[in-house]
């Protein structure tokens, strides 16, 4: 409850409205009275716009429609569990009927583009979608140019599993055939990117599974462009202790960089060695917001969606809030978590200007869970608040190295709690 009382700490509201774009919002809010109610299309139904779908819902002052072209969502922040051995893949698969038989209007459609002098989406089939507000949650679209030799037409035969089930499932499939003795390489992103402890967590998943299935000893090693990483004295701690000599962390001052890959042979040169013949390489490239935020101009030169850190509306347009992965406006990471977080504020500082209310304060929050074994897990935790301008961190907590096992297991039991409660909102 503490961390609750305090992720909706925040700031005043003259210090929330002085010189923003939601004070420009709240200076255009439309009479309400003039239209049955008004009208916000959210695009994108992943932890950030379902979640933003439920709260608008409870509100229940506006016409709430989601445009989402997969039938099903797959949970990618939960699959190295899958990935791992520990939970079913149909732990990672949720329909949006429950969200339609609440009163959500599903488009099952791709939405291609964004009107927002007309405040319109654009779908594929054609159709137009008009809005008041628009809620954008599109994720992350993946930079196939950062990794030289790599590309879209090799992500079969170097699998990336960063989105979307078919590449999980393709991941998966190239583990379980990997030799005992055989070389994993995983290229670890630059930051920013989607759950910064998840290419840690995914080696940790994939020297588990190969331990348990008697093979242990396959090596896996990560390529890395960051001299550091998210929880790294842990995982580091937790290789060694689980999985010794079968995990190595090549920083850029030890690999000297990554130089290419080659699909075709399993290759992977480095300046400092060449790996040959790989049993399977996981290339997890650069990112950027989905495509459908750059091509409405709400991206800037970072690839990323700016926002008003103290209502997430885009920096570029108050009628438009980006949530989610594609957001970027301080501190906060790009997880789940965080993306629940951002859609309770968005919906709340959406009605405000909305309804010409009292915009509440803001306050975010986010904690990632990491698996490194069995009943051995570690937790990063933040609060954030507006802070001249940007979501800055108040407070941050991160597990502590050699924790009783005790308390690694309740972490993971907390892990799988809060899983159960995040999808249920979202989608029971």
């Amino acid at each position: 409850m503490a961390l609750e009382g305090l992720a909706r700490a925040g700031v005043s509201r003259r210090a929330l409205l002085g010189g923003s774009a939601l004070a420009a919002a709240l200076l255009c809010a439309p009479h309400v009275a003039a239209q049955a109610r008004p009208r916000v299309v959210i695009v994108g139904g992943g932890a950030g716009g379902a979640n933003a779908a439920r709260a608008l819902l409870r509100d229940g002052r506006v016409e709430v429609t989601l445009v989402e072209p997969e039938p099903l969502y797959v949970a990618v922040f939960h699959s190295n569990l899958w990935l791992g051995g520990f939970i079913d893949f149909a732990a990672l698969e949720f329909g949006y009927q429950g969200l339609a038989r609440a009163g959500v209007r599903v488009v099952p459609q791709r939405a291609d583009a964004i009107d927002r002098e007309r405040r319109e989406v654009r779908l594929a089939d054609g159709g137009r979608l008009p809005y008041d507000r628009l809620i954008l949650s599109p994720g992350i679209d993946l930079d196939y140019d950062s990794v030289p030799g790599w590309s879209r037409a090799a992500e079969t035969a170097m699998p990336h599993a960063w989105k979307g089930g078919a590449q999980l499932r393709l991941l998966k499939e190239r583990l379980d055939k990997v030799p005992d003795g055989g070389l994993i390489v995983i290229i670890a992103p630059p930051n920013p990117f989607r759950c910064p402890p998840a290419p840690y967590e995914r080696a940790s998943m994939m020297a588990h599974r190969l331990k348990a299935t008697g093979r242990g000893g396959a090596r896996i090693i990560i390529v890395d462009p960051k001299p550091k990483f998210s929880m790294q004295g842990l995982f580091q701690e937790g290789w060694e202790g689980h999985y010794p000599g079968m995990v190595e962390w090549m920083a850029p001052d030890i690999s000297d960089g990554l130089v290419s890959v080659d699909p075709a042979t399993g290759t992977v040169v480095t300046g400092f060695e060449t790996y040959r013949e790989a049993a399977l390489v996981n290339v997890i490239p650069a990112q950027k917001a989905g495509a459908i935020a750059r091509g409405a101009g709400l991206a800037d030169a970072s690839g990323w969606c700016p926002v008003e850190a103290a209502s997430m509306a885009s920096a570029l347009d108050p009628a438009v809030f980006v949530i989610g992965d594609a957001a970027i406006g301080g501190d906060i990471p790009k997880s789940a978590f965080a993306a629940g977080s951002q859609a309770d504020v968005a919906a709340r500082a959406l009605l405000a200007g909305l309804f010409g209310e009292a915009v509440p304060s803001a306050g975010y929050a986010s904690t990632c869970w990491s698996l490194i074994a069995a009943d051995d897990a570690v937790k990063v935790s933040g609060l954030y608040r507006p802070v001249d301008g940007r979501i800055r961190e108040v407070e941050g907590t991160v597990s502590g190295a050699g924790e009783p096992p005790a308390l690694r297991r309740r972490q993971q039991q907390e892990n799988a709690d809060w899983y159960r409660a995040m999808v249920a909102g979202m989608f029971g």
